[in-house]
């Protein structure tokens, strides 16, 4: 049998491989924590939301701090165009949603259609490589993947009607 070796690549691919997984069951969780979050201070779903991305705010500021990152490099906002600021609103969107959405339609279902969207988009920003991103075709494989990833959200979503 050939030998494989580990090249800092592959080390460093599993580890991004295995990093996004991590995160992605993060997801649940954290949904799950604002909900809970959301109980204790009013019921308020936007406060929840607040709360979430007041400590998620710190906490990067300290691991900033931490790791010597160059403050000065924050100059460069001003030459942001507007779109460039976006990505905490829509961050800040996908908080919200998960806390008010988990609650009332359940975590699997909420997160099936978060993947689905996920999915969808992805294929179309790797199709025209959108914001500059490289592009990569839409192969048979990637395609079928996709439609596999639908009929586990349908399955996820209406399965149990199925067995009836």
């Amino acid at each position: 049998m050939p030998k494989v070796y580990w090249t800092e690549w592959n080390k460093m691919a599993a580890f991004y491989f295995l990093f996004a997984v991590l995160i992605g069951c993060v997801v649940p969780l954290q949904a799950a924590v604002n909900n809970q979050l959301k109980g204790l201070i009013g019921g308020s779903t936007l406060l929840a939301a607040f709360v979430s991305f007041a400590v998620g705010t710190a906490t990067l500021g300290v691991i900033a701090v931490l790791t010597n990152q160059r403050w000065q490099g924050l100059g460069g906002i001003s030459q942001a165009a507007w779109w460039h600021l976006t990505g905490g609103l829509m961050g800040a969107a996908f908080v919200f949603g998960t806390t008010l959405l988990a609650p009332r339609i359940g975590v699997a279902a909420m997160v099936s259609l978060i993947i689905s969207g996920q999915i969808l988009s992805s294929l179309l920003f790797d199709r025209f490589g959108w914001l500059g991103l490289a592009t990569r075709e839409l192969s048979t494989p990637r395609l079928i993947g996709a439609l596999f990833v639908l009929a586990g959200v349908l399955l996820v979503n209406f399965g149990d009607r199925l067995s009836k």
